[in-house]
This record gives structure tokens, C-alpha cells and sequence, in this order.
């Protein structure tokens, strides 16, 4: 069986999330999906997301695609890594930060799908300017 590992915050599920989704999901059998911690998330974007770590949980659970959904951990950076064993690592075209090429573990990097529309910075942006309007 080939286990094929994704991470993210996944906060604001789109298209080109389920294009992520999909095209991982062809690599093996199983999909494992990690959903950011917030904490971590405000470390690495320097703010919180729109949706608690729980409600991105739930989606991400709801939406199907990955055979399992769990949350990263704090603390030891790769322990989810090491605890599910994955065979593959896929990555998305805009993730950097993540550097497990020395954990020995064959890494993918995925293309993008239509980034000029499916980006979560740019959804965002959109979302923050139609408030403005209402």
C-alpha cells in the first residue's frame, strides 16, 4: 500500500484544493491530509485563519477526498511524518518552509490549477473587499 501525505491550512476550501486533493490521491492508495494547527498557521503567516482548526477539520473530513484528516502537531516539527509513515510527500506549487527531502521520504511538488483564481491569498482579498461593500 502507498501512503501519500498533504499539508496545509486548507482554510478556505476551493478548487484548487480539490485539485491538490485529487491529483495526490492518484499517487497511492491512501491519502493522509494534515490540517495546520492555528498556532502554527500564526507562525507561519504571521496571522490566524479565517476558520478555527476545528471548522478546517470538519470541512476538510466533509469534503471526502482524503482517506484520513488529522490535525499537524505542535512541537516536534515532523512527528506526524514519522508517526503515519508516509511514502510520498506531495506538496503544492506555492508551499515552501516545508524542507523534508532529509527525511528520506520521496517529495512531489503538484502544479497549480488556475492560481490566478484559486488561491486562498487571493479569495481572501475578495472576500475582505466585498465586505467592505455591504
Amino acid at each position: 500500500m502507498t501512503t501519500v501525505m498533504v499539508f496545509g491550512t486548507f482554510d478556505i476550501l476551493h478548487a484548487g484544493h480539490a485539485y491538490l486533493l485529487n491529483e495526490a490521491k492518484l499517487l497511492g492508495n491512501c491519502l493522509i491530509a494534515v490540517i495546520a494547527l492555528d498556532s502554527t498557521v500564526m507562525e507561519v503567516k504571521g496571522k490566524l485563519p479565517l476558520n478555527s482548526q476545528g471548522k478546517r477539520l470538519a470541512n476538510m473530513k466533509r469534503l471526502g477526498i482524503a482517506d484520513k484528516v488529522v490535525l499537524g502537531n505542535k512541537g516536534v516539527r515532523f512527528k506526524i511524518i514519522r508517526d503515519y509513515s508516509p511514502d510520498i510527500i506531495c506538496l503544492g506549487y506555492d508551499q515552501d518552509g516545508l524542507d523534508v527531502h532529509k527525511l528520506g521520504i520521496k517529495v512531489i511538488r503538484l502544479g497549480p490549477y488556475h492560481p490566478e483564481k484559486y488561491k486562498s491569498s487571493k479569495i481572501m482579498t475578495l472576500l475582505g473587499n466585498s465586505k467592505k461593500f455591504k
